[in-house]
């Protein structure tokens, strides 16, 4: 069994990838140690990438002490005590298999895998690690969004009362340009799925997490528009964004474009979903609304300081719904931060996740969301694509 962490010690990280995943990940790394009381230390050990010269210039870039082209290699490493897995999502059961059995503790990054199966032997590993002491996390980090949070205790607290519909979107314009290159995104090989993975497994967990229901069956659809695209060009250099180069040759989009759902929870609630990357002005609107017997409640990441709640039990005369700040103290996360109204951004949610990983590491307990909830959020994907294929059969979870 792994010993406790001695908190005097620093834990010392690898990080696997260092794209635009990996870029937000080395900033959080970098914060973690700084915010609040943390339980434990850490030192940015070794980035990990595919090229010696990028992954050199991005360790550099972003404070790592040294960089590796072997993950395999960096396994073996005794100042190695946490892996971080910011890999297209092919390579994630692999890495986090084999550093949960060399004895690391592991996050790794949405979806948990490309497909069921990986999923299931990433759980059972993370199951088997964890009777040893090892522990292990999926990166679902708007759940750690202070205004998310507390959606999450208002329903727990029966403010909305019987939660009876929820609707979900998250809403993205970056490949609307036809000639935008065919990405590891856009490949079903590398990827698993396309909107409906990339960014619909962020609103099946937050919907999930918000309203403590499981989604037990759902009826969908999935379209590609761009059916061929360029290929990606050879990178030249350091590149942190979604943005990408494209070549003369064109290849095929094997993944959707855009996925709609109905779902149900295991509560009874009706629940709807739609991810596209198609949706011209939207940047990142992951929305979240809940309607209950008492109230509702709704949220948009392009707003994320704040949360709109609607108290029915008012009279009618104060009715509707109204602005929640959650930049104060007494919100969830918010009081290691800035005084009330200084409002956080993008990048906090993932010191939050880290803050939460370490407490967890620390106190012995598992992390959460755990690879199993991973794995939930995977067989909900799994059944949308099911259905879809089956001309929308309702199809069980």
């Amino acid at each position: 069994m792994t010993d406790r962490p001695d908190p005097q010690q620093p834990l010392g990280v690898a990080l696997v990838g260092h794209s635009f995943m990996g870029a937000v990940h080395s900033h959080a790394w970098r914060t973690v140690d700084h915010v609040g009381s943390p339980a434990l230390r850490t030192r940015r050990a070794v980035l990990v990438g595919r090229d010696a010269t990028r992954t050199a210039e991005a360790a550099e870039l972003f404070g790592w002490e040294s960089s590796s082209t072997d993950w395999r290699e960096v396994l073996t490493r005794d100042d190695v005590h946490v892996v971080d897995v910011c890999t297209p999502g092919d390579s994630h059961a692999e890495i986090a298999i084999a550093a949960l059995e060399a004895g690391k503790h592991v996050v790794c990054e949405k979806p948990l895998a490309t497909t069921v199966e990986e999923a299931e032997r990433m759980a059972a590993a993370a199951g088997a690690a964890a009777a040893r002491g090892v522990r292990s996390m999926v990166a679902f980090n708007y759940r750690r969004v202070p205004a998310v949070s507390l959606a999450r205790q208002l329903v727990a607290d029966g403010r909305l009362g019987e939660v009876r519909q929820v609707r979900a979107v998250y809403l993205q314009d970056w490949i609307v340009d036809p000639e935008f290159p065919l990405t590891w995104r856009l490949r079903k090989d590398l990827a698993g799925a396309g909107a409906l993975g990339d960014i619909g497994s962020h609103i099946v967990d937050a919907a999930q997490f918000v309203t403590g229901q499981t989604i037990t069956g759902v009826t969908g659809v999935l379209e590609t528009f761009v059916r061929r695209r360029p290929l990606e060009a050879q990178r030249t250099g350091q590149q942190t964004g979604l943005g990408a180069q494209a070549s003369a040759e064109y290849g095929d989009v094997t993944v959707d474009d855009a996925a709609a759902f109905i779902a149900r929870g295991s509560g009874g609630a009706l629940m709807t979903f739609e991810a596209t990357r198609m949706a011209p002005g939207r940047k990142n609107a992951m929305r979240l609304e809940v309607n209950g017997s008492l109230g509702s409640l709704a949220f948009d990441f392009e707003s994320m300081n704040e949360l709109q709640f609607c108290d029915a039990t008012l009279p009618d005369a104060e009715g509707g719904f109204r602005r929640i700040l959650a930049t104060d103290p007494s919100h969830p996360y918010v009081a290691n931060w800035w005084p009330p109204g200084h409002g956080l951004g993008y990048d906090h949610p993932f010191v939050h996740e880290l803050q939460d990983f370490l407490a967890a590491v620390s106190a012995g307990s598992d992390p959460s969301p755990s690879f199993a909830e991973g794995l939930q959020v995977q067989r909900v994907l799994d059944a949308v694509e099911r259905s879809a294929a089956n001309s929308s059969t309702y199809t069980t979870v």
